[in-house]
């Protein structure tokens, strides 16, 4: 019986699994890891409706979506020991469930705190569904090739941002917001069906950690590792860009600018193609780089993409087009780190696959969930969401460069390892 600990603590597993995915595998990941995305994006074209209906602020509105992205982090550090202890099945399955449960009670939300309330809870269950994704690739690929598992599976996350806001608008406009709730428990009680049937599970009984208490205890072996625990915040910082972009952009590009409900979906579904293609294109360079050399390069050049958008907010320089474009640039690049920092982070500690998955998911919930609303905070415009995606940037910059050996004499040779 495995105790949980990592031969070589802080040391990246070299096990090569056999096992090689499908093109239905890796869309069964893909649609358990797009849950939360798909719950976000399909709702964001309501929060002007649900402001208006429910008789509460924008900044209240904003709330019920950080609410659900600090539910996703918290559920995701409960799931994942729970996951090493009981397998992956299990915890899926009952929190696919609750999510289609909770997803109902919103649609019959009576006022903005019961709402907020019941966003956390869809937030917490429906983590499930990403943090078990994240443990099934661990147990079966390990550095370049979990790296490239990862970014394919932003082709089929990269749908929600291109389809679900279009979706969720059309929803909105037939039935209204609360429909769109009632699009998010049907596509949980599918999603449930198929992982019902088609979800191996891929931590067998002898590999998995004897006691709960033991699973908890995970925690402090990881953040006993320091590398870990920086490679594990870059993704959060990197969602925090994104999340800044997804809760600002309604306010910022329909009621700044006064785009139509089709013209935000259009303008949404192409910085979404930015996002699938920027993760395409690191699939393909993993195949010659080690993932570090990647974030290494990709992080400076994204956060002065994000000064770029700052600087043309308060300029005002070449208007909307110039912004739409500095906006693309961003999402072509945040696909680079966090499949590689979640790649790289992951293989220190394969035999506690659940417990880090969920550490580096809860920390990209809850990093995104802590900063995006500062866009609401600081007013809302194009200038507060430009500031909040910087900051976010640079943040992500400083903790590379300091808490890692990444830009020192000769790089990171840990890296290495995780080159096939």
């Amino acid at each position: 019986m495995s105790t949980g600990e990592p031969p070589t603590p802080g040391t990246p597993s070299t096990t090569e699994p056999v096992f090689r995915p499908n093109a239905k595998y890796v869309l069964l990941l893909g649609v358990m890891t797009a849950l939360p995305a798909v719950t976000t994006d399909i709702y964001l074209p309501s929060l002007p409706d649900v402001a208006r209906e429910l008789d509460t602020s924008p900044a209240a509105a904003q709330l019920t979506m950080t609410a659900m992205l600090i539910g996703g982090a918290v559920g995701q550090l409960v799931i994942g020991p729970l996951s090493d202890r009981f397998g992956r099945r299990k915890p899926v399955l009952v929190g696919v469930a609750l999510h289609v449960v909770t997803s109902l009670l919103c649609a019959i939300a009576p006022a903005i705190i019961p709402l907020i309330a019941l966003r956390t809870l869809q937030g917490f269950f429906n983590a499930s569904a990403s943090v078990i994704a994240m443990a099934v690739i661990r147990d079966r690929f390990v550095g370049p090739d979990a790296s490239r598992l990862l970014s394919r599976l932003m082709l089929v996350i990269g749908v929600a941002p291109l389809f679900a806001p279009s979706v969720g608008g059309l929803i909105a406009g037939e039935f209204g917001w609360r429909g769109v709730f009632v699009a998010l428990a049907l596509y949980g009680a599918a999603l449930w069906v198929v992982v019902f049937f088609r979800l191996p599970e891929t931590l067998p009984a002898s590999r998995r950690i004897a006691s709960t208490g033991g699973a908890w205890r995970g925690y402090r072996v990881l953040l006993r590792d320091r590398h870990f625990v920086a490679l594990a915040v870059l993704p959060g910082l990197g969602q925090a860009v994104l999340m800044s972009y997804v809760v600002g952009s309604p306010f910022v590009l329909r009621e700044g600018f006064g785009l139509s409900a089709n013209q935000f979906a259009l303008v949404f579904a192409v910085n979404g193609i930015g996002l699938v293609g920027g993760a395409q294109v690191n699939a393909a360079l993993v195949r010659k780089f080690a993932p570090i050399q990647i974030i290494r390069t990709a992080l400076p050049v994204s956060f002065a993409c994000t000064v770029l958008l700052l600087v043309l907010a308060v300029t005002g320089a070449g208007g909307l087009p110039a912004l739409l474009v500095a906006l693309f640039l961003i999402m072509s690049l945040v696909s680079f780190t966090p499949p590689n920092a979640s790649a790289i982070a992951l293989s220190r500690h394969g035999e506690r696959a659940g417990t880090a998955a969920a550490f580096i998911g809860s920390l990209q919930a809850g990093v995104a969930g802590v900063v995006s609303p500062l866009v609401g905070v600081l007013g809302e415009d194009a200038v507060a969401m430009s500031t909040v995606m910087a900051g976010a940037a640079a943040g992500a910059l400083l903790v590379l460069a300091l808490a890692t050996p990444a830009y020192r004499r000769g790089g990171w040779t840990q890296a290495e390892h995780t080159r096939r």
